[in-house]
């Protein structure tokens, strides 16, 4: 398996988890857990994926989903998991 950690930040709007989990689903990636809140009208979702089935190199995703988020006024960031987990270790 491979995991990948994908954050996704900034103002509320109707159809984000739909554009974020569609593009997802279209490039055989699979979501293996999220997390999303709205505080003060903000939004922020984390989810963990496994792109062990997709076509393409982890680069193609992650600069697909930046400009996805660039489209929708979000940042929206994939990151290896032992990356993710390197930069947050205490």
């Amino acid at each position: 398996m491979k995991k990948t950690i994908i954050t996704v930040v900034g103002k509320d709007t109707v159809g984000i988890i739909a554009k974020v989990c569609t593009y997802l689903a279209e490039n055989k990636v699979n979501i293996l857990d999220i997390s999303q809140t709205i505080v003060d009208g903000y939004f922020n979702m984390m989810m963990v994926v496994d792109v062990s089935a997709a076509d393409r190199d982890f680069s193609v995703y992650a600069g697909d989903l930046s400009r996805l988020g660039e489209d929708i006024g979000l940042n929206i960031r994939g990151q290896r998991s032992e990356i993710f987990e390197k930069m947050h270790r205490l």
